[in-house]
């Protein structure tokens, strides 16, 4: 079970945002993620993330707390999720035709790239997918279309064996704007805003 630390700032300034303390692993249903937010000081908790994906990467269950805010949401007629306020006296539902959610966290980068399960290889086309991303500081829904593309697989040598690291363009479908994502099994190692800062255990590998 792998468990760590990330850092996230904001990927244009580098500003610092959080730490995000987790952990996660493979299960019988599929894949579940949890983590705590603390402020860049590590001094006040500001947030979590409860993610678990069934075999296919379906979101099965989603519930994010950031600044009082909170949100709960599956994959059901497309996703449909239910956004809270901090006095909690008013709920509103929400629906789209989308296939998974994203956000902050890298938990949603390892759940799409699940949901995808693309190969590498740099002729095959980019896949595209629509998600509903939830942002901080009051997690506002909003749609976003990109698209993926898995440009390589590669072995690097480790102390505990060889670590497969697959390599991800993200593009953007509303701005035209393209990043890299580096992943290995279940873990983020580099992403625009995000770091891997600490790792007790090695990445989980999937089927």
């Amino acid at each position: 079970m792998p468990r760590g630390r990330y850092s996230l700032h904001d990927p244009h300034d580098h500003t610092p945002l959080a730490h995000e303390h987790f952990q996660c692993a493979p299960g019988p249903s599929g894949w579940r993620y949890v983590s705590q937010l603390t402020t860049p000081t590590g001094d006040d908790h500001t947030g979590s993330v409860d993610l678990t994906l069934d075999d296919l990467g379906r979101p099965l269950r989603l519930e994010l707390h950031a600044s009082s805010w909170q949100v709960r949401g599956a994959a059901l007629d497309g996703v449909t999720w239910v956004r809270t306020d901090p006095t909690g006296t008013q709920a509103t539902e929400g629906n789209v035709p989308a296939h998974a959610f994203t956000g902050t966290s890298p938990a949603f980068l390892i759940a799409t790239s699940r949901l995808l399960r693309l190969n590498p290889s740099p002729s095959s086309p980019a896949t595209r997918v629509r998600l509903v991303a939830f942002t901080d500081p009051v997690l506002a829904p909003r749609t976003v279309d990109q698209s993926w593309a898995l440009l390589r697989r590669e072995a690097h040598a480790t102390d505990n064996g060889p670590l497969t690291v697959d390599e991800y363009q993200v593009t953007a479908l509303d701005t035209g704007e393209q990043h890299m994502i580096h992943m290995a099994g279940d873990i983020v190692l580099a992403a625009p805003g995000i770091e891997l800062e600490d790792l007790e255990t090695p990445p989980s590998t999937f089927d």
